[in-house]
């Protein structure tokens, strides 16, 4: 027997089918979605709806992320730098010890390119080790010497330096120029560099880049490179300020670093 159409089993099934019980849920978890890029996997927006007072499942949240289609492409590439030993290369100090107990005591920094159409720019941070923040940053057309000078003097005018700090990166030619190398020394900066074309040794410079282009760059069309540059210092002021880390107690960077020096 059919009732409209339909085998009689689907037609009782639908007739008893209940509203979503989750429907605040999803509108919430879609918004949470959105406004964070699309960026958020399930872990971060349970983290993020537990904050606001939902009492949902994690294997729910996923099940509604399936059925809303909400996920992320990740893709990864990288700039080299390297040119050989044209300078002086530092030794690996930080041996990837990535540990730290408090802000500005290991610091990583490297060069990454980024191509709009035919268009190539270079973003070069400094990133803290302790909470992931970028410290400071430079976007240059061309991967000079200044381009990384810049991106120092802008690291030591926050007033965040202290002796001891060692800063890494990889064997990057920037890296192992004297006028570089000199104005680590005169902030009593430790300088350390990753062995030959190994990459895990700065893996958290490398996982940050690999953030970076995984939700802005490659999920979003840009009008041109200027459009671009203009979202990307966006993207990382909402990094440092709003996106939430679960290893950082569902914090932001700079919300756990602000956090932690009230508390000591």
């Amino acid at each position: 027997m059919k009732a409209g159409g339909l085998p009689r089993s689907t037609y009782y099934y639908n007739l008893r089918k209940r509203p979503d019980r989750y429907a605040d849920e999803r509108i919430r978890i879609k918004s949470v979605h959105t406004e964070n890029r699309g960026c958020y996997g399930y872990r971060r927006i349970d983290d993020q709806l537990r904050k606001e007072g939902f009492t949902i499942n994690h294997k729910t949240i996923i099940r509604i992320m399936r059925e809303e289609n909400l996920k992320n492409v990740r893709k990864r590439s990288k700039y080299r730098s390297y040119k050989g030993e044209i300078g002086k290369v530092a030794p690996n100090i930080l041996n990837r010890d990535f540990t730290t107990t408090g802000p500005d005591q290991k610091w990583a920094t490297d060069v990454t390119q980024i191509n709009i159409g035919m268009d190539k720019c270079y973003l070069s941070p400094v990133l803290d080790m302790y909470n992931g923040e970028i410290v400071s940053y430079t976007i240059s057309d061309h991967p000079d010497l200044k381009m990384v000078m810049d991106m120092l003097g802008k690291a030591f005018a926050k007033g965040r330096t202290r002796r001891g700090l060692i800063l890494h990166s990889d064997q990057g030619w920037h890296y192992q120029h004297a006028i570089y190398q000199k104005s680590l020394r005169d902030h009593e900066i430790i300088q350390s560099m990753s062995r030959k074309g190994n990459c895990l040794d700065n893996a958290m410079m490398e996982n940050f880049f690999g953030i970076m282009k995984s939700e802005l760059l490659y999920p979003n069309t840009f009008r041109d490179m200027n459009h671009f540059k203009a979202e990307l210092r966006k993207y990382i002021e909402y990094y440092n300020n709003d996106r939430i880390k679960l290893r950082l107690k569902g914090m932001s960077p700079v919300q756990y670093r602000t956090h932690n020096t009230v508390l000591s």
